[in-house]
């Protein structure tokens, strides 16, 4: 039973490896154009989601640099 899996699997790995060369070895260049403001969009993305990932937990931001105890419940 586990050589069978392992037999499968190796199988499997060799086949993914082999179409994946074959797809690098056969491609042909696309002669396209890149924006220069490509590279930008990608920070402006990755910046507005930093910035609402920061609203959404601003409380906790908070509470992480504030100095004040909190206070104890009563039992």
């Amino acid at each position: 039973m586990m050589k069978s899996f392992v037999f499968r699997s190796l199988l499997a790995l060799t086949t993914v490896v082999t179409a994946l060369c074959l797809l690098i070895a056969t491609s042909r260049p696309a002669y396209g154009y890149v924006d220069p403001g490509t590279g930008f969009l990608a920070v402006q993305t990755f910046a507005s989601v930093a910035a609402a990932f920061g609203y959404f937990l601003r409380r906790r931001i908070a509470q992480l640099f504030s100095t004040k105890k909190p206070s104890p419940t009563a039992e």
